[in-house]
């Protein structure tokens, strides 16, 4: 990862917290059917109730609570020369 990226764990820390009253746990992990790319979905217990967040992997190697861009077929048209 580069050096403005972010770890998981690091992230896990900075959407959830890092409460010792808070018993968090990776309830799920596996790739997205559409582009195999992975997620990890990440489960936290407190007494206000329970919270789940997914993170998703992206092409550059960084986690985000946001889907990657899917890429679609692309056709490209040429001029033919006259």
């Amino acid at each position: 990862m580069g050096t403005g990226e972010k770890s998981l764990r690091s992230l896990i820390d900075k959407w959830l917290g890092s409460n010792e009253a808070m018993t968090m746990r990776v309830i799920q992990f596996s790739r997205m059917p559409a582009d195999r790319r992975r997620y990890v979905r990440v489960g936290a217990s407190r007494s206000q109730g329970s919270l789940t967040i997914v993170f998703f992997r992206h092409d550059d190697g960084s986690w985000n609570v946001f889907p990657p861009k899917s890429t679609a077929p692309a056709m490209r048209a040429e001029r033919l020369a006259v």
